[in-house]
């Protein structure tokens, strides 16, 4: 079928998953602007001639909607509106085999460490003197800021290390120049994210650097706020919490996704850490920064887990009273320890927990939001939206956590990008109003 007329070397590239995996297509839209190719970033209306769809492949959800997105844009390319279509990412690198033989109107599919070859397939030069430059996806004013790849853990319900491979350090010293870039082009917020950002500083400097790293990038002029995800409780590097009190912009917020609580369960999932451990360093952490929020994760039903385990997950998330959090219901992953074991608890018992759990948290964050009502708090504004400005504390990050919302109204104008003082006013369940004072 003849293709239609589109504009030469237009690249629409579409992201699924993780913001590690926004950092990937942001790293790999740089390199395809370098190279003068016109690039586009999900546009839903586009006359690109050629998509790359970044893949994830973490849990059955997301497999799903990757595979749906290539067949959605492999049909496109049958029917002529497409001249070429690459996969790559996650999805990709796990099941690259399965997917040239079950989708071949793909052109050609990567892994996740295949930028250069990726590159070459597009006629493109890989410039090593980019490395570190990207163009942003996200809104100017924060970026997601990748430290590390891979994971050397072993938990046993996780397929990144087959998909992300070993843990691998981004030198001091280039993450300090990335920084500096960031902030000259208006970044003002930097989230750290790396699979297993407490491990940071083994593999290349042969000691934990996360605290050296965050006074690093605290130093680098514009950046007003840090903010730390994808913490690891096990062996959790102390001294972090120490440069969070010396340092201003260093966010009061803390993601350490803890999976269970049981030790049971913990002891099953290979999480190298036990119920008493880990609630002494949630306590350790509070007395050290007593204003901090605490993010967690928490997975319902893996395999093994009975109705003790899950009442005392339960009962911990009552007690501890996590300023944030999310639960997802156990996949079972080919390929990962766990799969050898039988996914004993039925889905709608997984699903039964998680939204046990996300009710008692809904209450929590309900109180814990009422407490602020009368508050002023510093807040950075992302978007206007359905007559609000909307915003996040240093205490939220972006997507996933409570939103600052304050009135459009005819005297009251924010630019976005900036930061206010806003008094609470209001409270919702995982929402604040107010106003600017």
């Amino acid at each position: 079928m003849k293709v239609r007329s589109q504009q030469a070397n237009k690249v629409n590239v579409i992201t699924l998953g993780c913001s590690k995996n926004i950092v990937d297509s942001e790293v790999l839209m740089g390199q395809l602007r370098a190279n003068e190719f016109d690039v586009t970033h999900e546009a839903e209306q586009s006359d690109a001639n050629i998509v790359i769809i970044n893949t994830c492949g973490f849990i059955d959800n997301a497999k799903q909607e990757s595979i749906d997105t290539i067949l959605r844009y492999a049909d496109e390319k049958v029917a002529g509106k497409l001249e070429k279509l690459y996969v790559t990412g996650c999805l990709s690198q796990r099941y690259k085999d399965d997917l040239e033989a079950e989708i071949p109107q793909v052109d050609a599919y990567f892994g996740t460490l295949e930028l250069p070859q990726l590159l070459k397939t597009l006629e493109a030069d890989y410039k090593h003197e980019l490395v570190g430059e990207r163009l942003l996806t996200t809104p100017s004013h924060y970026a997601y800021f990748k430290i590390a790849e891979g994971c050397n853990r072993p938990c046993s319900f996780c397929a990144i290390p087959l998909m992300r491979g070993k843990h691998m350090d981004r030198p001091i010293e280039d993450l300090v120049k990335e920084a500096n870039r960031l902030a000259s082009q208006g970044t003002k917020e930097l989230i750290l994210i790396a699979q297993d950002l407490t491990y940071y500083g083994l593999q290349h400097y042969g000691e934990r650097k996360l605290a050296d790293l965050l006074r690093h990038l605290s130093d680098v002029n514009g950046i007003d706020w840090i903010r730390m995800q994808y913490a690891y409780p096990s062996q959790f590097p102390l001294d972090a919490l120490d440069v969070m009190n010396e340092r201003s912009n260093i966010c009061k917020y803390l993601d350490m996704p803890l999976q269970h609580i049981s030790d049971n369960m913990l002891k099953t999932m290979r999480r190298g850490i036990s119920k008493r451990r880990t609630i002494e360093l949630v306590d350790t952490i509070r007395q050290r920064v007593p204003d901090i929020a605490l993010r967690t994760t928490l997975i319902a039903g893996h395999p093994g887990e009975n109705q003790q385990d899950f009442e005392e997950l339960y009962d911990f998330v009552e007690e501890t009273r996590f300023d944030r959090l999310g639960i997802f219901n156990y996949s079972h992953e080919d390929n990962t320890h766990s799969f050898s074991l039988e996914d004993s608890v039925p889905a709608e018992v997984k699903q039964d927990r998680a939204d046990q759990i996300m009710e008692l948290q809904q209450g929590i964050s309900m109180e814990l939001n009422e407490a602020k009502i009368g508050q002023t708090y510093k807040v950075l504004f992302d978007r206007k939206e359905s007559g609000y400005f909307v915003g996040r504390t240093e205490f939220d990050s972006p997507e996933v956590d409570n939103e600052v919302l304050v009135p459009a109204t005819a005297d009251t104008y924010v630019r976005l990008g900036d930061f206010a003082q806003v008094e609470i006013t209001e409270a919702s369940d995982f929402d604040l109003y107010g106003k600017l004072v």
